[in-house]
């Protein structure tokens, strides 16, 4: 039989094990220190696939053409970089007619990105393979409690390559229509100039 104090202590164990749970559960991985408006993004070249079609992308070449949004995601095929990766595709018309393109970076393979840039990408913009976590890290980007993993963030970078929009969110329900509007406005203050 154990003694009043042993399962006191045992009470107590459960409570602080519970206490950090929680604590590490309401990590607000929202938080980081992201690039912000005015940060010159890091140039980079990788392995991409677009429409299961593997070629070397390289941001500096994008941006010649216009604006480019950044997104990082954590993995391919998981829910919801699956419902992120479906929301780009439905909008890139809506991003050309703003003059920009799209490219999605996460850690997964080129040959797993083939798949996904077929089937949840639909063909219509490419992922790049950052298998060594460089770019993400060098964005800022990384998961807080795993730092090898992209964080849910995007970046809209003009074509002199300033960050000029960045968004933070696990969630992938407001990355399009912040990086949609972000691209708006920036487009409508360069008219007026």
């Amino acid at each position: 039989m154990k003694s009043k104090f042993s399962r006191l202590m045992a009470g107590f164990a459960v409570a602080i094990t519970a206490a950090i749970g929680c604590a590490v559960a309401a990590w607000p991985l929202t938080a980081g220190a992201t690039l912000k408006p005015g940060d010159p993004a890091p140039d980079f070249t990788a392995q991409a696939s677009l429409g299961g079609n593997v070629y070397e992308y390289s941001l500096a070449d994008a941006l010649k053409k216009g604006p480019v949004v950044l997104y990082f995601y954590p993995a391919a095929f998981t829910k919801g970089c699956t419902i992120e990766a479906h929301a780009f595709a439905e909008a890139v018309d809506q991003y050309k007619a703003e003059g920009a393109t799209v490219i999605g970076v996460s850690h997964d393979n080129i040959d797993t990105l083939k798949r996904f840039s077929v089937s949840e990408c639909r063909s219509k913009f490419p992922v790049a393979a950052d298998a060594n976590s460089k770019i993400i890290r060098s964005y800022d980007a990384s998961m807080p409690m795993k730092s090898s993993m992209a964080n849910r963030v995007s970046y809209v970078i003009a074509p002199d390559g300033k960050v000029i929009y960045e968004y933070t969110s696990l969630s992938p329900d407001q990355h399009v229509a912040n990086t949609l509007q972000a691209l708006r406005d920036w487009n409508t203050k360069h008219k007026a100039q």
